[in-house]
């Protein structure tokens, strides 16, 4: 995805598998071209034939509204042949694995599958016996990709300059950053955009981010792990809430779900407190009364419903990006 790249690099970008070592230019390039698929989306006919004929298969493993729907709508614009692949229902139940699964999909003319999975890496092992592109729609607690690219997107839009950059913003994410894959995405986006990103939540809920965060040194912003939501929420320009995972949670990690809205959720009065001036986000679907309090996630400075809307132009962008690294 980088302009001048080697073959090896060029061919790779028939993939979206990671945000991880996209430089800003491929960002902003990937930034302007939803914009262009804004447009296409506000003109009368409402898309373009550009994926005319391609088949685009999503195949999630996992639960999803706002991927799932944002990606097969993303594909009917551009004019593709769109397919939902309903694990519930497929022969996975019978022990159809992965591979097998990917394989049959490419015999049947799909060329780009949309891949949810609930273990890390299972996009690149897709990728290695697809010959089609992958988009990674969300692994395990690994990665977001397209989630990541369309918060950029309303970020930068409210608070970046007039190429898009973020440098000198202070964007907080408060919540469960150990199984967020979403967090873990964002952190490349915006790091790269120039932003100082600040991370907090409650202890058993950061494990490891300490050196996490240390890994983005030298990246044209910085991450920040800190100890309470209220130095985290000083001077943002922005906050996330991240969900409350509880599929995910063991025993022990939360007191209650009353506790965690106490200390750690975004309510109108700690926002008004100390950061009356920020934007609010949340990757969806929200926990409302825990993580985030439904007059916030309703409020005048949310941007919660944008990020639904931002979801379709941006992976109509991806889409056609991966299908146009296909065919280079």
């Amino acid at each position: 995805m980088v302009t001048q790249a080697a073959p090896a690099e060029e061919r790779s970008r028939r993939h979206l598998l990671d945000v991880a070592g996209l430089d800003w230019r491929s960002l902003q390039k990937l930034l302007a071209s939803a914009g262009e698929m804004q447009q296409l989306l506000d003109a009368p006919a409402g898309g373009s034939d550009a994926l005319r004929g391609v088949g685009v298969t999503t195949l999630f493993y996992e639960p999803s509204t706002r991927t799932r729907i944002s990606f097969e709508a993303a594909a009917a614009a551009l004019g593709a042949r769109v397919t939902t692949f309903s694990v519930a229902t497929s022969s996975v139940g019978k022990g159809e694995s992965l591979i097998d699964t990917v394989r049959t999909l490419e015999a049947l003319r799909t060329q780009v599958i949309v891949l949810r999975h609930e273990r890390a890496g299972a996009p690149w092992l897709a990728a290695r016996h697809f010959g089609g592109s992958i988009v990674n729609a969300g692994d395990g607690w690994h990665a977001h990709p397209t989630q990541a690219l369309l918060d950029l997107s309303v970020l930068s839009r409210h608070l970046g300059d007039s190429g898009g950059s973020l440098a000198g913003r202070r964007i907080a994410i408060v919540g469960d950053l150990l199984h967020s894959r979403v967090v873990r995405s964002n952190l490349h986006t915006l790091t790269t955009a120039g932003a100082t990103v600040v991370l907090t939540g409650p202890a058993s809920l950061t494990t490891g981010f300490t050196e996490h965060a240390a890994s983005f040194r030298g990246a044209p912003g910085s991450v920040q792990l800190v100890a309470s939501i209220d130095e985290a929420l000083h001077n943002a320009d922005a906050v996330m809430a991240l969900r409350i995972q509880r599929e995910r949670l063991t025993p022990g990690e939360i007191d209650s779900l009353e506790a965690y809205r106490a200390a750690w959720g975004l309510t109108s009065a700690r926002l008004a407190a100390l950061a009356p001036r920020a934007l609010v986000l949340h990757p969806g679907p929200m926990n409302e009364g825990v993580e985030i309090d439904p007059d916030v996630a309703d409020g005048p400075r949310s941007l919660v419903l944008e990020q639904v809307r931002a979801g379709i132009p941006m992976r109509m962008a991806v889409l056609q990006q991966v299908v146009s690294g296909a065919r280079a």
